[in-house]
């Protein structure tokens, strides 16, 4: 098992041995779920994520470039 600390911006380094296992790199997506009494972190496969992947199907209808223009200054 390995520990680390939360930091007052709600930051914490995933340990260099954890990440390794989990083989997780730089850019890539991790997901937090709660079970119980447990914190669950695992690694978004893009394409593999049932959820992730219908939820960016219905997001898509807002990424047009009449959108990004509507927001940009907000």
């Amino acid at each position: 098992m390995e520990t680390a600390k939360i930091t007052a911006r709600g930051q914490t380094t995933i340990p260099k041995s954890i990440r390794k296992a989990a083989k997780l790199n730089e850019g890539d997506v991790i997901a937090f779920e709660i079970e119980g009494d447990h914190l669950v972190v695992r690694k978004v496969i893009p394409g593999q994520d049932d959820y992730l992947g219908g939820l960016s199907k219905v997001l898509s209808e807002w990424v047009s470039p009449e959108d990004e223009e509507a927001w940009r200054d907000l």
